[in-house]
């Protein structure tokens, strides 16, 4: 059935070209009775013509209008009373009111309609018929015209208020959009300076322990052991630091001329809890399992996000909200979880592509994580307010 239903919408004027054919064989059957009132050879040209508007009206709307009023002019001028193919008049009248087209034809369509039904009764006048129910047999005919009309322009109307909604959406979407990749654009390039921090520290140490064990190398050979040892794991660690940023580097964004300053770690976000606190926000902080050294980005990303997600709480948990922070170490991980019991964030921050209009601290989040190769997961709470979690691979991404 829904293929039957497709064909037909793809194919309008057969489906007009049908009824065309339906409506000209009815109209043969009322001249083969004889009517009175005109020759039998012009009623069967009028409904051959009539037949004609049905079948193109949509395809020549404004042609079969001025089509179908020549007709209607033409059974005044030779008396050729009305018959079953005018009623290709309601159609073409309420094709040319819904069609997107120039506005004379529909104006014409309105005015052809109401005054169809008063040149009737002028030129074939109803005998032994009082003036009043002349009046309302009139009244009475018009009212087909003007609903037709009527439905016609209503779904004109409707079309394009839908189509403007449509293209309205379309241009928000592509904002969105836009504002996104401007947005994970600009994060990026703050996580490369990060990176370029962390790597410089890297190196850093690195000739510090190389120089400190050409030094005692002939005089302590296990303190130079235990040098070489430090530089072996530092350099594995900024090799894997410089992979990401590479990885930034090549998606076309460029660092910007600045200060660069130590980045925060695991160890301070005790701190900035404390700094919320005294800020007026409730907040639990709790650390299970056993802390133990981190690479210097996972504690970098660790610490943005717990930095972010108080933020947002402060933003969009409401008064008297309190969160909770716990940082879980496992064997192969660091597991980070951000709960409050507010109002919660917009739902369009934590959906595909975070932007909430306001900022973009989830696509920061998202980036930051996936900078480290681990997960994140944000979202309402089923008893309410707000849930981050992540969860951070301690071993270096390669």
């Amino acid at each position: 059935m829904q293929r039957l239903y497709d064909f037909l919408r793809r194919h309008p004027t057969g489906v007009d070209t049908f009824w065309a054919v339906v409506l000209f064989g009815f109209s043969l059957l009322w001249v083969s009775s004889d009517p009175t009132g005109g020759s039998p050879l012009g009623h069967v040209l009028v409904a051959a013509l009539f037949s004609l508007v049905i079948a193109l009206r949509r395809r020549m709307p404004q042609k079969m209008l001025l089509l179908a009023v020549g007709l209607g002019l033409a059974q005044l001028a030779f008396g050729l009373v009305p018959f079953m193919a005018d009623f290709a008049m309601l159609v073409i009248i309420y094709t040319v009111a819904a069609h997107d087209g120039p506005r004379w034809a529909s104006r014409l369509a309105l005015v052809g309609g109401l005054s169809a039904a008063s040149l009737s009764q002028l030129r074939w006048p109803q005998v032994d018929v009082s003036s009043p129910a002349r009046v309302f047999f009139t009244v009475i005919m018009t009212v087909p015209f003007a609903l037709a009309w009527v439905l016609g322009d209503s779904l004109r109307t409707r079309r394009a208020y839908f189509a403007q909604l449509e293209e309205r959406a379309s241009r928000l979407e592509k904002e969105r959009e836009a504002q996104a990749k401007v947005a994970v654009a600009a994060e990026r390039a703050r996580i490369a300076r990060e990176l370029h921090d962390v790597v410089a520290h890297n190196v850093s140490v690195m000739v510090v322990q190389a120089d400190g064990a050409a030094y005692v190398m002939d005089s302590s050979p296990d303190t130079a052991k235990q040098a070489l040892e430090t530089i072996s794991s530092t350099g594995r660690q900024a090799l894997a630091e410089m992979r990401r940023l590479l990885g930034i580097l090549r998606t076309g964004e460029h660092q910007e001329a600045g200060e660069y300053v130590p980045q925060p770690d695991v160890e301070q976000i005790e701190d900035l809890v404390e700094q919320v606190r005294g800020a007026g926000l409730a907040v639990d902080f709790k650390i299970e399992g056993t802390p133990r050294p981190l690479p210097s980005g996972v504690e970098l990303t660790a610490y943005r996000i717990v930095q972010e997600a108080l933020t947002n709480t402060r933003k969009h948990g409401g008064p008297d909200v309190g969160a909770s922070v716990r940082l879980v170490y496992f064997d192969d991980g660091l597991g980070l979880l951000v709960e409050d019991d507010g109002r919660g964030a917009p739902q369009e921050m934590y959906e595909d592509g975070g932007a909430d209009g306001r900022g973009h601290g989830m696509i920061g989040m998202r980036e930051r994580v996936g900078m480290v190769g681990g997960t994140l997961d944000a979202g309402p709470r089923p008893g309410g307010g707000f849930r981050i979690s992540a969860l951070l691979p301690l071993k270096p991404a390669h």
